[in-house]
């Protein structure tokens, strides 16, 4: 593991080699504890982690005398449950478009990449927690405890990014604010603390799970499709894989569905649980994928006919969906 922390005008304030003893003290049976300080010109932290049977526990506070940018590399992918108790940052967490983490918002999110950067505003007082969980923990905690963990369990064990709430994050709880006061305050010791540690870690996840679904619930009510919207939803569908060379924009898909935009994305949610033009590219990326099976078609052609505007783009594209670039897949 390895950190870099930039400012704002990309000079290199601190880097550091985490050490590559982390996995050793992930799946430690003994209970790992340690408390570090640091203190620089540009922010000072306290950050405290425990270890132990594939878990994985962290809080930080700090203040940041500075903006700064932060990039960490993780030689283990783990499932993260994290919780920003006061402050705020900008991160990508590895895989997707930035997001905003204020205060008291929670998710959870998988990065099999290993590579995470965040911007952190000028602040006092900044607060976070969070754990993760080893891959084959988590697999082992969300096998057959319902449709949530399902889900998530199915793109962890394929090695697939995830995050429980794509839209936004969602609000910490009292109950959750009270569990993590518990962590952090623990007076356990040994064996007694590790089995405490880890009964308030699963409450924590059974909790964010709930959360979510309830929400996925009201949502669900609040925007329910008649079946003429439906039957419009699938008939854009339709028009936009017909037109997926040079496809239509959002107004366009609309006008030709019959539905206004706000029907249309929430729409094409509902009954893809996907985005408009997430559910294109996924499309032609599995086409893509299915062409490349035959030698008729060069790569290149296969670009021009899934409409990219050049072979790299594809590429880079493709290498983003299924790991691998599209020559290689073919074996060139």
């Amino acid at each position: 593991m390895g950190v870099q922390i930039r400012n704002d005008i990309n000079e290199l304030l601190l880097e550091e080699d985490m050490g590559d003893d982390l996995q050793e003290k992930l799946f430690s049976t003994r209970l790992v504890e340690e408390k570090q300080e640091i203190k620089y010109h540009f922010g000072e932290a306290v950050f405290r982690e425990t270890f132990f049977d594939g878990y994985h526990i962290f809080s930080g506070d700090a203040s940041v005398y500075e903006n700064l940018h932060v990039n960490a590399t993780e030689a283990t992918p783990a499932v993260s449950l994290f919780f920003m108790v006061k402050g705020q940052f900008n991160t990508n967490v590895g895989y997707e478009r930035e997001r905003l983490f204020a205060s008291r918002e929670h998710n959870l999110y998988f990065n099999p990449g290993g590579v995470e950067n965040a911007h952190i505003i000028k602040q006092d007082g900044l607060a976070v927690v969070g754990m993760n969980f080893s891959k084959e923990r988590f697999l082992q905690l969300a096998d057959n405890n319902g449709r949530i963990l399902d889900m998530l369990a199915n793109n962890v064990a394929g090695n697939k990014p995830i995050i429980l709430n794509k839209r936004s994050n969602h609000p910490i709880t009292a109950r959750m604010l009270m569990i993590l006061d518990e962590i952090r305050n623990c007076q356990f010791q040994g064996g007694h603390k590790k089995l405490f540690l880890q009964s308030k870690v699963i409450e924590l996840l059974a909790l964010q799970c709930e959360q979510h679904e309830q929400a996925e619930t009201i949502r669900k009510e609040r925007f329910a499709l008649s079946a003429a919207d439906r039957e419009r939803i699938y008939f854009a569908r339709d028009f936009l894989l017909i037109h997926m060379q040079a496809p239509p924009s959002l107004t366009e898909l609309s006008r030709a569905a019959g539905l206004n935009e706000f029907k249309l994305k929430n729409g094409f949610r509902q009954v893809f649980d996907n985005t408009v033009f997430g559910y294109l590219n996924d499309h032609k990326m599995e086409h893509a994928r299915q062409l490349l099976q035959s030698p008729v078609q060069s790569v290149t052609q296969i670009a021009e006919e899934l409409g990219f505007s050049s072979v790299q783009h594809f590429s880079t594209a493709f290498r983003k969906k299924f790991g691998v670039s599209p020559a290689k897949l073919r074996g060139l």
